[in-house]
């Protein structure tokens, strides 16, 4: 047996060379963190701007078309898309609301996981049956809510959105923000969609909020 390799020493050795690997690695990883193929999970990746750590958005209380007070705690448990304007707005808000109905086409049977709000920042004018008509003609789903002049300057306030109504040559002209926001179904405000986002993109944005619950 003297000409026989002894192939026990071998594989102690081997052994002893792949411990010395895994402690290597064991302390690098304790001090550098896991990489993510060892089951750290991987932060998800949006199309619109991710403000989840910039505290924005917050409770509020205002009206529907029938009256009802609602707040976003009666919302829990959906993803809520909210957007301002108002139902005179020649563009913006039925180009916002027409993507709306159509981000819950595209979802599908997720649809019922979503819920769409459209907030007046003019509520003189804008009166709860106005609302109520206007609003829904988009998808029978989608809510408008109103309130006094306090309550919309807190909501646009929690949520960074500006508005402005003033009186030129007779006319009626309000400036205000084209974003909408999307709170999560926890109800912490995640993402600010632009206004040219597509609905397909803010769909799949959708969609990636509802998987991680």
């Amino acid at each position: 047996m003297n000409g026989a390799p002894d192939t026990r020493w071998r594989r102690a050795g081997a052994l002893g060379v792949g411990m010395v690997a895994l402690l290597a690695a064991a302390t690098y990883y304790s001090a550098n963190g896991l990489p993510r193929h060892w089951g750290a999970r991987a932060a998800t990746v949006f199309h619109a701007r991710d403000v989840s750590a910039e505290g924005w958005g917050g409770g509020f209380t205002l009206s529907d078309a029938a009256g009802r007070p609602r707040s976003l705690a009666d919302f829990r448990g959906k993803v809520v898309l909210l957007t301002f304007g108002y139902t005179h707005c020649p563009d913006a808000c039925p180009t916002t609301l027409a993507k709306l109905a159509e981000v819950r086409r595209l979802l599908g049977p997720e649809a019922r996981h979503v819920q769409g709000i459209f907030v007046t920042v003019d509520p003189e004018r804008d009166t709860a049956p106005l609302l109520g008509r206007y609003v829904p003609s988009f998808d029978p789903s989608l809510i408008g809510l109103r309130g006094t002049e306090a309550q919309t300057d807190a909501a646009a306030q929690a949520y960074h959105a500006q508005y402005q109504i003033t009186e030129y040559q007779g006319n009626i002209m309000v400036d205000h923000t084209t974003s909408t926001y999307v709170i999560d179904p926890e109800g912490k405000t995640r993402l600010v969609s632009p206004y040219d986002q597509t609905a397909r993109a803010l769909a799949d944005d959708v969609l990636a909020l509802l998987r991680e619950g």
